[in-house]
Formats: structure tokens, sequence, C-alpha cells
């Protein structure tokens, strides 16, 4: 049986006792013996290493630590800023296996390829499930999930979420046992007796005419319509590039982002603008191919909500009967801005749909991973502006 237990630190002067707080609350609802795993997220106003040293402190020796900043935590309680939230599970029936890579800006789809890699050959028998955090500023999230499926298969069940920096976007990290990395890719393979079910959805619609890219280059996207790319915005917010460009353009876009259509989604696939540059070009999440058809899209706060009960009613489906014991959440920061002080009500209708009783974790990402509309056996893709659902049974 899986148990799994959810705890909440938010002490801003004394980071260690704000993590060891949030080790104690979760381990009193499992029991009493060694958790397999905990997941740690984090804001970065905490020292990122007084944190996991704070986790260290409190769980027993050999337990595997896994997770990453973020720009906001989720607990089964309420949506969190400024907090330390830990998960710990325990089981008899599941097993874990952990690995990092680096090096993402420089190499994504091979740092992708080496984590899977790692996992598969420490793994003590196939694991049937990789859940990953990958830097959230550096490299490309398209070619992290394409180098995972070189090695796992092109069906293989990914899902995660890109860690964050409370919207700064200037640096993030992951956590591996009890080293902070940046630039870096964690993940964990699952194997064992378990159910899991996926729930994937944004809810974003499209405006204006469709627009064709006809230069690009990985993430970056040079033209559309043989214009410089930043002139979609230019136009549509009326704003001359120089003020575009000053600030991470995420910030002015995030209910603004790009859509590309994908076969066998009815909603189109999110891609977010980071950074534009002088010569109008935008550096975005992850790659738009170049000849590709694109939207602009625009964010909606009850499109966002209906789109979040459909992903929370697929992932229950998905366990086939099984009971839910753990809830991980992967939603995109730009859902939060959305919605604003409605944030909480995403929380709720999970809950309402999986269970209030089951204990849910998670945070606000800079990207997604999974697989379209949570369909299993099908390719993960990379995701923005998506809420992002896994549901552990047994």
């Amino acid at each position: 049986m899986i148990h799994a237990g959810v705890g909440l630190g938010k002490n801003l002067t004394n980071h260690r006792l704000a993590a060891e707080d949030a080790v104690r609350e979760a381990l009193e609802s499992i029991p009493a013996v060694k958790p397999n795993i905990a997941f740690v997220c984090s804001s970065i106003v905490y020292n990122q290493q007084d944190v996991l040293a704070g986790v260290a402190n409190m769980l027993p020796v050999g337990t595997l630590v896994i997770g990453g900043s973020s720009a906001g935590e989720i607990t089964s309680l309420a949506t969190v800023f400024d907090a330390v939230v830990v998960l710990v599970i325990t089981s008899d029936s599941v097993q874990f296996t952990l690995a990092c890579s680096k090096g993402v800006a420089k190499d994504s789809f091979g740092a992708g390829a080496a984590l899977a890699e790692s996992i598969k050959k420490k793994s003590a028998s196939d694991p049937k499930l990789l859940i990953s955090i990958p830097d959230g500023i550096t490299g490309d999230g398209s070619a992290i999930i394409a180098g995972f499926q070189s090695v796992l298969g092109a069906n293989f069940p990914i899902i995660g979420g890109s860690s964050g920096d409370d919207y700064q976007f200037k640096k993030t990290f992951e956590y591996f046992n009890g080293k902070v990395l940046t630039d870096s890719i964690v993940g964990v393979g699952i194997s064992g007796k378990f159910s899991y079910g996926f729930g994937i959805r944004h809810g974003w619609e499209p405006v204006g005419l469709p627009m064709r890219v006809t230069r690009a280059a990985g993430t970056l996207l040079q033209e559309v319509d043989h214009r410089p790319a930043l002139e979609i915005y230019q136009k549509y917010f009326g704003r001359e590039a120089m003020e575009l460009i000053r600030e991470p353009l995420a910030r002015m876009t995030y209910t603004y982002p790009l859509g590309l259509a994908v076969e066998g989604s009815d909603e189109l696939l999110i891609r977010d603008p980071l950074f534009a540059n002088q010569k109008g070009e935008i550096i975005m999440a992850a790659t738009i191919p170049e000849g590709a058809t694109i939207r602009l899209m625009v964010g909606d706060r009850e499109r966002a909500l209906e789109a979040t009960k459909i992903a929370a009613h697929t992932a229950l489906e998905a366990l086939e009967g099984a009971t839910p014991r753990l809830i991980f959440v992967f939603n995109c920061m730009a859902r939060n801005k959305l919605l604003g002080i409605r944030c909480n009500e995403e929380n709720q209708i999970v809950q309402n749909v999986i269970g209030r009783d089951v204990p849910m974790f998670g945070f606000y990402t800079y990207g997604e991973q999974g697989p379209l509309l949570g369909k299993k056996n099908t390719p993960a893709y990379f995701h923005n502006e998506t809420m992002t659902l896994l549901v552990i049974g047994d």
C-alpha cells in the first residue's frame, strides 16, 4: 500500500527550520517507517542549500530526495508563496530510482537521454513511469523530452514540471539528494505495483488569424510571416520593440502565449515566449518548428477552471477503479497570474473530483510535460500554461 504525507514550512528568518517544519508535518501523516522518497519544492526566497540541509536533518539516512525551486507552492490545503513544501511517500510495493543530468543549455537532447539511461541502468526492474523536473530557464523543453524518448520509447509515460524562480526569470534550481543544481534535470523512475492517471488541459483559446513560422532555429523564433517575430506582440500590445526587450517578455505575455496545432489534440499546444532581443527575435520555452502554423492565444478564467475540471476527471478515470493515494500538480505560473485571487479554486476543483482526503503536492512551473490531453500510450510533449496532474493509486 502507498502512504503519502504533505507538509508546509514558512519560516523566513530560519530557512533550515522552515524545511524541518515541512518534513515534520509530512511525516505525521504516514506510518512510523522510513519513507522511500521525499519530493521538495521551495521558493527562492530561501537559501536553497539550507532547505536541503533541513530536509536531510529530519529524514532517515538514505531517504531519496528530489525537487526544485518553484514559482509558487501547492499543498493539500491551498496555494502558498514564499514557502517550502514536502511530500513524503512510503510503500512496500513501489520502487523509486533517482538520476540527474547536467548541461541542459548546451545539449538538451543529450541531457534528457543521459538521465533516462541512468534511470534505466539503476532500476532493479523496468520503470513504468518517469517524473522529471528540468531547469525552467535553460535549454529546450521539447528536446529534453525527445532525449527521454530516445532511450525509453516514444510512448513511455513521462510527466513533470520545470523549476521556477518566483517569476523573476533569472535562475532556477533542481534538487538531487543533498545537492542543489542548476542547468540540470532531475528525475525519478517509478517501478512496482501501482496505478496512475494523467490529466492535462489548458483552456486557452486562439485569437486572430493563423500565422506561419518562416524562420526559426531551435527555441529561437526569428520570423513569422516573413516579419520579425516580436511584431506579433508589438501590434497586439501597441508597444515599441525596446519596451518588450527591456524586461522578460514572459511577464507581459503570460496570458497571450502562442499556440501550435498538434495531431491528436483538440487543444493547441501552448508555447511561451520568454525573452526578446534587439533583432526582434523571441526566445521560446521550447521549439516551434520552421514552417509551423501558429496562433496568438488568450486566457480566460472560466475556461481555465473548466479545463482543470476536465483534467481532474481524466486523471481519475485513468485509475480504472484503483484508490487514489496522492496527487501531483505541475501547474504553469501563467495560470496563477490569470486566476489571481481565484487560484485556490483550481486546487479545490481537483480535490472535489479526486478526493479531499488525498494528499496533494505540487508547484507552479515554467513548463510542463505529459501526453496530449493526458492520454496513456501516446507520446509526451512539452507544454506551457497547462494544468498537468498525476494521480497515483493502488
